[in-house]
């Protein structure tokens, strides 16, 4: 289910690049240029491009690649490399770019020590490097620097978040497209990071105040006071796309989180093994002696980044560092990602955040550097801190109060006051610019268009959304072609009711279903919710363990446009339910279910029947409750609404949930009890990649029929589906208690990166092992007169396994995955008249 959540976080941001792409500043001297080796002409990677005594540095790219700003009373930059003679370059103009250096290696050792600035040496072992000593004091730290080493503590955060489309140059300004748009041009900056050219399209701004403790157990409290959004405040693509492109990380953790992927820090514990470091020299930051240390990968299209860290001389904290990446890494969409973080010396031992800025340069089609492309800018500011208040438990156990857009919407004197960072001439210009662009007719077609292609729905009138586009058409054995529409209202992506509606007609059976809920949400706080529905369709019934109580929920195999075999297992249900649900902690929801329904076959291949009190039934009816307890911890959330945004992260998902079945109410012919657990949790291996894990485990203690008893799913179309085992037939092993086990690891093209046409192809390797075990009671058994024969997998555990190829495609888009799957065991079940031994899968997926 979480996977779910993932693939359509991925769907919006890959839109929202699609969206933004379709759509000089000269109070610094630029420089930019490549530095190369005299002889070869061959780029030097990581040469140090600087002005001397000064905090005005950078290092080329491993192309040799550079851009630097410095202030208007630099006259010359130093370039400097290990083995090579020390080059002063002249600043002539305020911008100076495609500047190429030639740097001549040293003919002997006597010019080497009179010309070499640097410290780097070809150490034997790492302990020989001077850097290794100081790292290691600041492990020994690592737990006890910054707030972590106060009991409580109180900030006020402010954060900038801005997306700019770059590369823009005056033939693109030219373009059809923009006619009657010329004026968003006037607000054209340039990068100080990249020297690219860039034109704002975005801007929120926000203050929190944060409220937190270590001691005695970590429990932390952010209120949102205040937030400012300039363009397509109500665009349901950007307003889910922007946070989601960002992870909080730790600079002193072993790996830090981008886009899902575990990226070595270079403060790691291992950091040896995939950096090599330098001790520059020892400078003073804001009066503070700190040691400069560079550093820069080992290889090459790793998830590492080059740059430098200041590690202060009395306390081996980190004072700032930058992070940048390397050209090549494998994530799709991204060309770079450049970080600064800065800390603040409150007393003698505590260094608190101060400053982090984050740029991410991404890209639709390709990564050439001169394609058009996203800038998205996160930049948070740290102040007034406050430690060891002592506050008392109560104000760590009250919830947030949510409150509607207007609470948190100030006036410019509010922001004038208590903004952190003053905005440039670019970024106040953004709001009046972006008021002017929603109200341009040609703008808000694309806008709507956009908004079609990422929710899926369409707006035909008003409130009213027809959807989802992407299941209007199916098939399957029982209705045939079918097709299907749907709609729902929508005022504002924060609702607090919807209403929603589909109708499906099936070409061979020739029959009409429908299916209606409503929900309402009472109180935004503790997200109290009640809902009510109907619908009756055609559902392949066995697909999942766990079943969702979503009251228009419908499997995949219902009605899939390719299937493996012949499926004629479906059922007819006709259910109405009613829920209510409610947060009682963060990220702790339970929901109550109650549940009516009936089930029959449509099918002369295929029946459930079941003998009754000495009576042959063929129809399942039953009333239920069920009670489920939810929990995500750590999840994070946007909106506040009826349908909330959930984050992509790494947090688990936890489901635990009873199921009692009532005989005799509305006829319901079963008294039962069921207990089911569902759990899932993605989880970043060092520099192995992702692990996905997922276990579920159930057991119904009455005997009841097959349509309500727990069959291991199966998977007989030709899609990828997650928590599903894809060489087993639907009702091919039938349980009343059951187990099962999903391993799926993404390797990130860690193995592929030492094949050199698969490195240069980007593939990605996947490997995965699936399992169950499960049994069948007599009781269960005797009741059967269905045309399945009740097979459980508890002589042995079945399982399959397998490996798959990711990241197929060109260029950035590259969502073909391709998996083949290996049956391990159960060759011979007569459950089936042919068992799948082999099989290949397809999907499509948005990865970065």
């Amino acid at each position: 289910m979480t996977e779910v959540f993932f693939r359509y976080n991925m769907k919006c941001s890959f839109f929202f690049f699609l969206f933004s792409f379709c759509l000089v500043s000269y109070s610094q001297i630029k420089v930019s240029g490549k530095v190369v080796d005299d002889k070869t002409n061959l780029g030097l990677a990581f040469v140090d491009v600087f002005v001397p005594d000064s905090e005005y540095y950078t290092t080329t790219n491993t192309d040799g690649s550079f851009y630097l700003e410095v202030p208007n009373s630099v006259s010359s930059i130093k370039v400097s490399q290990f083995g090579y003679y020390v080059e002063d370059i002249d600043i002539t103009q305020k911008a100076n770019y495609d500047i190429v250096v030639r740097l001549s290696k040293e003919e002997n050792e006597k010019q080497l020590k009179e010309v070499v600035i640097t410290t780097r040496v070809n150490y034997k072992n790492k302990k020989e490097n001077p850097a290794y000593a100081i790292l290691r004091e600041v492990w020994k730290r690592k737990k006890t620097n910054g707030l972590k080493k106060v009991d409580d503590y109180q900030y006020e955060e402010y954060e900038k978040i801005q997306f700019d489309l770059n590369n823009i140059d005056s033939a693109f300004t030219k373009k059809k497209i923009f006619n009657k748009l010329e004026f968003v041009f006037n607000n054209i900056d340039t990068s100080r990071v990249s020297g690219k050219a860039y034109l704002p399209m975005f801007l929120n701004e926000s203050i929190t105040e944060v409220i937190g403790r270590n001691r005695p157990n970590k429990k932390e409290i952010r209120e949102l006071i205040a937030n400012k959004t300039s363009g397509f405040q109500d665009n349901e693509i950007v307003s889910q796309s922007v946070k989601n492109l960002y992870k909080d990380y730790d600079i002193y953790e072993n790996r830090i989180n981008f886009f899902n992927k575990g990226f070595v820090s270079p403060i790691a514990t291992d950091g040896f093994f995939h950096y090599d470091y330098e001790l520059r020299d020892t400078i003073k930051a804001d009066d503070v002696e700190c040691y400069r240390i560079k550093y820069y990968p080992k290889r090459e299209g790793e998830l590492t980044f080059k740059g430098t860290f200041l590690v202060t001389k009395d306390t081996y904290a980190i004072k700032e560092i930058t992070l940048a990446t390397t050209k090549g890494i494998n994530v799709n969409f991204i060309r770079d990602i450049y970080v600064e973080l800065e800390y603040e010396q409150l007393n003698d031992s505590v260094f608190v955040p101060k400053e982090t800025y984050t740029m991410l340069d991404m890209s639709l089609l390709t990564k050439k550097s001169k394609e058009k492309g996203i800038f998205a800018h996160r930049t948070v500011s740290f102040e007034d801190y406050k430690f060891d208040q002592h506050l008392p438990d109560s104000i760590y156990q009250q919830n947030v109060k949510y409150k509607e857009i207007e609470d948190y919407t100030k006036d410019d004197s509010y922001w004038e006051l208590k903004r952190h960072i003053a905005l440039k001439k670019s970024e106040k210009n953004i709001y009046e610019t972006l008021e002017r662009l929603e109200n341009t007719p040609k703008f808000k077609r694309f806008v709507n268009l956009g908004e079609i292609i990422a929710s899926g729905y369409w707006n035909v009138w008003n409130a009213i959304d027809i959807g989802r586009i992407s299941s209007f058409i199916g098939v399957n054995s029982i209705e045939g072609w079918r097709l299907k529409i749907g709609a729902r209202t929508y005022f504002s992506r924060n609702d607090t009711w919807r209403a929603k509606f589909y109708t499906a007609y099936g070409f061979k059976d020739e029959k009409v279903k429908y299916g209606a809920e409503f929900r309402k949400m009472f109180n935004p706080n503790n997200r109290f919710t009640l809902g009510i529905g109907t619908k009756r369709d055609i559902e392949q019934l066995g697909a999942q363990l766990t079943t969702d109580e979503s009251i228009l929920s419908r499997t995949f195999a219902s009605s899939g446009l390719f299937q493996r075999g012949n499926n004629t297992s479906l059922s007819n249900v006709h259910q109405v339910s009613t829920y209510a649900e409610i947060e009682l902690f963060k990220n702790t929801v339970a929901r109550l279910d109650g549940t009516y329904q009936t089930i029959k076959t449509q099918s002369d291949d295929f029946n459930i029947d079941y003998v009754q009190d000495g009576k042959l039934k063929s129809v399942a009816t039953d009333s239920r409750i069920s009670l489920s307890l939810m929990m995500h911890p750590g999840a994070k959330y946007s909106l506040y609404g009826l349908d909330r945004y959930e984050h992509s992260t790494l947090a688990p998902t936890i489901m635990l949930k009873y199921t009692k079945g009532f005989k005799g109410i509305f006829n319901s012919g079963f008294d039962y009890n069921k207990l089911q657990l569902f759990y899932y949790h993605p989880i970043l291996v060092a520099t192995l990649g992702k692990l996905d894990f997922s276990l579920e485990a159930g057991k119904t203690f009455e005997p009841v029929p097959i349509s309500l008893l727990s069959v291991i799913p199966g998977n007989q179309s030709l899609s990828i589906v997650p928590n599903v085992f894809s060489q087993i037939n639907y009702y091919e092993f039938v349980t009343d208690t059951y187990s099962s086990m999903h391993l799926e690891h993404h390797f990130n093209g860690r193995l592929f990166g030492f094949i050199p046409l698969l490195k240069k192809l980007k593939l990605r390797e996947v490997a995965f092992f699936r399992t169950a075990w499960g049994s069948i009671s007599d009781k269960a058994k005797a009741m059967n007169r269905s045309s399945i024969q009740y097979i459980a997998p508890n002589d042995k555990l079945y399982y399959e396994y397998g490996f798959g190829i990711e990241n197929i495609g060109i260029g950035n888009v590259r969502p073909l995955r391709i998996d083949f799957n290996w049956r391990g065991n159960y060759y011979d079940n007569p459950t089936t008249d042919k068992v799948s031994k082999f099989g290949v899968k397809f999907g499509f997926f948005v990865n970065f």
